[in-house]
């Protein structure tokens, strides 16, 4: 029993100590990175706490209960009042090394809950100071699962049959897809993954594929990695991927709108995703936050929850009260009264009202965790064992060069507007930094993916276009590109849907199936372009070629990223856009953001 408590423990701190990518670029399985309103604490002491998005409304719900309770009271007459902020692990790891704005970002944390304890492990090497503790509170946990519709993993042989990565392969590798499966109309096997430099479960998955690999459950070495057979395996596997990502929002938010349409089956087939997403998504909630006014409404078809007969590994959610010169010992006091506060038999139960198994042993598993959403309390079975950092890193350098390869055009607005002041102290342009941020951004592409460079405005050579570099493989033209971009200036109008509509279907044309296909669409306006034609009646066009096109049974999918740039881009419009094509919109209205932002984007390919 202690030694399969050792290994448990082990694989709640998924060692990501080595990615350094994700602590710059902000991910793990959650997203935004906001402000979400702070509160005035009176003349209590303040405890900011920066959280995860994905337990964002749980927090929030137990720090109003605590809140004014005799919990919240403290020695000396003093009371402590906790804040609530949503900020995603990676980049509230990067802010805590490198230094929070809190002009940007709000308050410094007191409590920091990132999705997994990795981030603690981050941050205490990459700041050079024992920061987070080892030995911190867990709130709760989740499993690594394999989510699928419900009809998908029945012709797997679910429940009855275990499944694993072993049979995503045998499904990758199979020319007539579902086909093999007695199903053809749902076309071939398409896998949804997130990087495992940005996310958690990404990183999660990639473990538990290379124990599939090697038919092990601990001590994967660099020798395992070395051969030639799991190699294969993993090539094999990254080859059924539709696209990559930051967060598994993006899929399971995709995959409901494909569902109310009545079609689920063709976005994709499977996503590695938390045991807790599988819950909220058959109640009708895939982003796993009700908005004010919104209705949780059930899919057509639930997803089930695979638990990876090879193995899996768990997400655990540590409470890290910071051991930082910004925090006082007043703070440090009201930030324990809160954890221990968390940890009560009756606060820990409340996890599992949002899909969550407790953190503490001492509370039993139960609703919402049960077969009849989709899931399994009494599993997982087999946990695997955190490799060595330094096998980490072999993995995580594997796959950069193992995953599945991309063709990207990137279009780029380059209106009038985008000579502006990127904020108050006018020393760059929005253009500059986009410019700056997109050549720093070439560096995350291999060199194997090709990378075109398109930009927009009026009255440019190509009519609203200018095509300065069609796609080609980034190994061989990335100074080029980068000088390119670097001579980027502001001219007219902005052609919004013109343009997107050209370069999405331009690459139709140039689809490659062995490839991930997509645009890249930055824009800091409206659709501006001067044409008498009613601005919707242009829309309703774009819309419905992009739909027209991303539909069938194996579609030429070409997935369009749409960046909102400044505070007037049309955001709307480029959600709309992205959900028409699977994909997902990004907004940096606040101009500095640009870097994270793109690198999120990027983080797709």
């Amino acid at each position: 029993m202690k030694a399969a408590m050792t290994r448990r423990l082990g694989a709640l701190a998924l060692v990501a100590v080595l990615v350094t990518a994700a602590a710059a670029c902000g991910g793990g399985d959650d997203d935004g990175s906001g402000d979400d309103g702070i509160e005035d604490p009176g003349d209590c002491t303040a405890v900011d706490v920066a959280a995860s998005p994905e337990k964002l409304q749980l927090l929030t719900d137990l720090a109003e209960s605590f809140n004014g309770s005799d919990d919240a009271d403290l020695d000396g007459g003093d009371c402590a009042f906790v804040r609530i902020q949503r900020k995603s692990s990676g980049l509230a790891e990067q802010l805590l090394a490198s230094g929070w704005d809190e002009s940007a970002e709000g308050p410094r944390p007191v409590i920091w809950s990132p999705a997994a304890s990795t981030w603690g492990a981050v941050l205490n090497q990459q700041s050079g100071q024992e920061m987070t503790s080892p030995d911190a509170a867990r709130l709760m946990l989740s499993p690594l699962v394999i989510a699928m519709p419900k009809p998908m993993a029945q012709a797997l042989g679910w429940p009855k049959t275990p499944i694993g990565f072993s049979d995503i392969l045998a499904l990758a590798r199979d020319p007539k897809g579902w086909g093999g499966k007695g199903h053809p109309e749902w076309g071939q096997f398409r896998l949804g993954k997130t990087n495992p430099n940005f996310s958690t479960s990404g990183l999660a998955a990639l473990v538990a594929q290379a124990y599939a690999a090697t038919k092990k459950t601990s001590d994967l070495s660099s020798e395992d990695l070395d051969n030639p057979a799991v190699n294969q395996f993993a090539t094999a596997v990254e080859s059924a991927v539709v696209h990559y990502g930051d967060t598994t929002l993006t899929f399971l938010n995709n995959w409901y709108r494909a569902d109310r349409r009545g079609n689920p089956f063709q976005y994709v087939s499977a996503v590695a995703v938390e045991e807790k997403s599988v819950i909220d998504y058959n109640t009708g909630n895939p982003d796993g936050i009700l908005d004010p006014g919104e209705e949780a409404r059930p899919p057509r078809q639930p997803l089930v929850a695979i638990y990876p007969k090879e193995g899996t590994l768990y997400s655990d959610h540590p409470l890290y009260v910071l051991n930082a010169d910004w925090v006082s010992d007043g703070e440090k006091q009201a930030a324990e009264a809160f954890v221990k506060y968390l940890g009560t038999k009756k606060n820990q139960a409340k996890a599992l009202k949002y899909g969550f198994r407790p953190g503490s042993p001492d509370v039993p598993v139960g609703k919402p965790i049960t077969d009849a959403n989709g899931v399994d309390p009494k599993t997982p079975d087999t946990l695997l064992e955190v490799p060595e950092p330094a096998v980490l890193a072999d993995l995580l350098s594997d796959w950069s060069t193992q995953r599945k390869s991309a063709r990207v055009l990137l279009l780029v607005d380059v209106s009038g507007s985008m000579g502006d002041p990127a904020s108050s102290d006018g020393a760059d342009t929005k253009l500059d930094l986009a410019k700056q941020a997109a050549v720093r951004a070439l560096d995350q592409f291999k060199d194997d993916d090709l990378v075109g460079l398109w930009t927009f405005s009026t009255d440019l050579p190509d009519g609203n276009l200018d095509k300065l570099q069609e796609p080609a493989r980034v190994g061989d033209i990335r100074e080029t590109l980068a000088g390119k971009i670097r001579e980027l200036q502001p001219v007219n109008g902005t052609p919004l849907y013109e343009a997107t509509k050209d370069a999405f279907s331009a690459s139709q044309k140039a689809f490659n199936p062995k490839r991930i296909n997509a645009v890249v669409v930055l824009s800091d306006g409206k659709n501006q372009d001067g044409d008498d034609t009613d601005d919707r009646d242009q829309l309703t066009s774009l819309i419905d070629t992009l739909e027209s096109a991303s539909e069938g049974i194996s579609p030429r999918a070409v997935r369009v990223f749409p960046i909102g740039y400044g505070e007037d881009a049309d955001m709307a419009t480029l959600r709309q856009i992205a959900d028409a094509t699977s994909a997902a919109a990004y907004d940096a209205s606040d101009p500095t953001t640009i870097d994270r932002i793109l690198n999120a984007v990027i983080s797709n390919f």
